[in-house]
């Protein structure tokens, strides 16, 4: 007797249908962009439930939770970063929903706590979310956010009394504080319409200026253009409190950038850079002068240095570039040395330069992997920082500027035996024949018979570059003889930013060829099957998976779309997704639209197929990339499905789009998803 189709919780159909130019385009389950409604409340808790009853029914489930907790449960400390005479780290005893603030007087000594996140709420839900010290290191400012969302409240602790003023912010998103005098400026959204907090579009932000002791109504405003509702205002401070820049930026790539002499108030604003066509921040003041990092023509980035007195562009001097064989990633003006990040081919490397530009030294890392810290100020000449990769946990290092040494400061407390396995880094061929790097991690000496369970995880946008770290959830599959599976596409800043262009915009179908192609060349080598690979992403990865999903649900057993962007027709109507139409297009542009609708994940479901297991994740406070677009997608691909394959959504509840999220519910996410995988390709644990 053959299986039975799976019959889902039922999901209402409206009649709805919007014109885009000459294509009628229906939305039969728009009612569930409605996240305040009883029906979509119900509708979550049907599909929550149903989706634990088969989850249930695992019978190894238990035992991967518990694995999990034995991998959780060691203690673990962030780098430290040192603050005035003061050093502070985070730490984490292992099973801390949230990791907990210290700070030390000496860099051996013992830490006490400053901040405990934990004491913010019964459940963990409470994250903190940044801390930004004033220039005299008196105060603290520091943000926090509820249920994973966006939306950031600021407070402000007395670091001598170790109490809190009465200083309470709110309706803040993508800021910090930037301290200058008595107070500091931060981005500010205007308070959202009712029921639109988690939905609404967020336009409108203004940069204000907060007087500590005072209330947030009486802030001062500082910039604020009424005529271009979508552009992102903020503000940074020299560390000497003399200058002040004025950043804007219309989306998730490009910015201007004005500056102020505070010494000097009646120079005003002066532009040095007024168009969004590149990227530019400053890193520090330096001898008079601005170093500063950009792409402005340099697509491997570059290290300037601009005169305040004579900031035209064409006098900018050149102090370090990177090149395609070295992408320049960030740079850090400490111990009188700028300390510059470049990857090769994704790997870290770190080299030393003088203020002038002239190559000193490469930094000497414990091995191949991601480098991330050499922070301070141009007086700090001790400074830290973490190295790992995909097999190998974190460690950190002090190090010495005045003479390139390293010296172990913390090994990283763990069960897992990183001498048995290994990471190593191939490369295949795409579709039209570029060549992709991927990185691969397994256990040393592994018998590659097609039959080896792997992850194949991809991102592919808003240059980002995706980086083989370690990852405690991965030690499920690496100690069960599996393969996990880092494919670099395009789209992200892996090798600069035409390495990025190729992934958007028109150019996004190069994304996922590049992942189907990575599968292609994991069939190749042998390492596994269509019936033994699973695909993974989450926000713009979620979109990856779900467009992969619809061109070629034949070469994999299991896909994870994860808070993903699967209306590509609406993401813009909804907070801040408008910031995205640089990367992706506007739909309210033909030849955008004819573009996206090729691939956007909710439009190209096919009617009637066998698709294979899917488990999407969204979640009920993730203001980033709203629910609505997993709910929609989710109840489409059940409603289409013709196979016996389950189609599960998980929501989460008191989660956003990933930040912050408590170490409890963390493991019990992904406890489901390790289970779910194996089940579906029938693998015991």
């Amino acid at each position: 007797m053959a299986p039975e189709k799976i019959k889902y919780p039922i999901t209402p159909k409206e009649v709805i249908a919007d014109q885009y130019f000459d294509t009628t385009i229906v939305d039969p389950y728009r009612w569930l962009e409605d996240d305040y409604s009883k029906q979509t409340k119900f509708w979550v808790d049907k599909q929550n439930a149903f989706t634990d009853r088969y989850l249930r029914k695992i019978p190894f489930r238990n035992k991967i939770e518990k694995k999990l907790k034995e991998i959780w449960d060691h203690p673990s400390t962030s780098v430290p970063f040192k603050k005035g005479e003061h050093y502070y780290y985070y730490y984490n005893s292992g099973m801390q929903n949230q990791s907990v603030l210290y700070v030390k007087d000496s860099i051996n000594g013992e830490g006490e706590i400053l901040i405990d996140p934990n004491e913010f709420s019964h459940d963990g839900s409470i994250a903190l979310r940044g801390v930004y010290f004033s220039n005299d290191n008196n105060y603290m400012g520091y943000s926090i956010s509820k249920s994973g969302s966006d939306w950031l409240e600021f407070f402000i602790l007395d670091l001598k009394t170790k109490k809190l003023l009465n200083d309470h912010l709110k309706w803040i998103k993508f800021s910090g504080m930037s301290w200058y005098g008595n107070g500091f400026y931060y981005t500010k959204y205007p308070k959202p319409d009712n029921k639109q907090e988690y939905s609404g579009t967020n336009e409108n932000s203004k940069v204000f200026y907060h007087h500590l002791g005072t209330p947030q109504s009486a802030d001062e405003i500082i910039y604020y253009d009424p005529n271009q509702p979508k552009v992102s205002p903020w503000i940074s401070v020299s560390e000497d409190e003399r200058y002040l820049f004025l950043y804007k930026s219309k989306g998730t790539y490009g910015n201007t950038i004005s500056y102020r002499d505070t010494w000097n108030n009646a120079t005003g604003w002066i532009k040095l850079v007024d168009d969004y066509k590149s990227e530019i921040s400053i890193i520090d003041v330096a001898n008079g002068y601005f170093i500063a990092q950009t792409d402005r023509n340099a697509p491997f980035k570059k290290i300037i240095k601009i005169n305040p007195d004579n900031p035209n562009e064409n006098l900018w001097k050149q102090l370090i570039t990177g090149n395609k064989n070295e992408v320049l990633y960030n740079c850090n003006l400490v111990g009188g040395k700028l300390l510059a990040h470049f990857t090769k081919d994704i790997i870290s490397l770190w080299k030393a330069y003088d203020l002038d530009g002239n190559y000193l030294y490469t930094v000497d890392l414990p091995g191949k992997g991601i480098v991330n810290g050499f922070n301070g100020k141009k007086n700090d000449f001790i400074t830290w920082y973490s190295f790992n990769n995909s097999v190998n946990p974190s460690t950190i290092y002090q190090y010495d500027i005045s003479n390139n040494n390293s010296s172990v400061y913390k090994l990283s407390e763990t069960s897992f035996n990183s001498q048995n396995y290994i990471m190593r880094q191939e490369f295949y061929i795409s579709k039209d024949g570029t060549m992709v790097p991927i990185f691969l991690a397994h256990r040393k000496g592994l018998n590659m018979d097609m039959e080896r369970p792997t992850l194949l995880y991809g991102y592919g946008g808003f240059n980002i570059s995706i980086k083989p770290y370690f990852n405690k959830s991965n030690v499920i599959l690496l100690e069960s003889g599996g393969v996990y599976a880092i494919a670099n596409i395009r789209g992200g800043s892996e090798y600069g930013e035409e390495w990025h262009k190729d992934g958007m915009l028109l150019n996004k179908q190069n994304v996922f060829d590049d992942f189907i192609y990575a599968a292609k060349y994991l069939f190749k080598e042998g390492i596994t099957s269509p019936d033994y690979l699973a695909i993974k992403g989450g926000s713009n990865g979620g979109l990856l998976i779900g467009a992969v999903l619809n061109q070629r649900p034949d070469i994999f057993r299991v896909a994870f779309p994860e808070v993903g962007v699967m209306d590509m027709l609406r993401y813009e109507k909804f907070t801040i997704g408008h910031a995205w139409a640089v990367e992706y297009g506007t739909i309210a542009n033909k030849i955008h639209f004819d573009n996206i609708i090729k691939y956007s994940p909710l439009h190209n479901i096919q009617n009637d197929y066998a698709y294979p297991s899917v488990m999407i994740y969204t979640a009920d406070h993730d203001d980033r990339v709203v629910p609505a677009h997993s709910f929609k997608y989710a109840a489409t691909l059940q409603n289409n499905q013709e196979g016996i394959s389950p189609i599960l959504i998980r929501i989460g509840k008191s989660a956003g789009h990933g930040a912050g999220k408590p170490t409890k519910k963390v493991i019990k996410e992904i406890t489901d998803k390790w289970a779910f995988m194996f089940y579906e390709m029938g693998i015991d644990y």
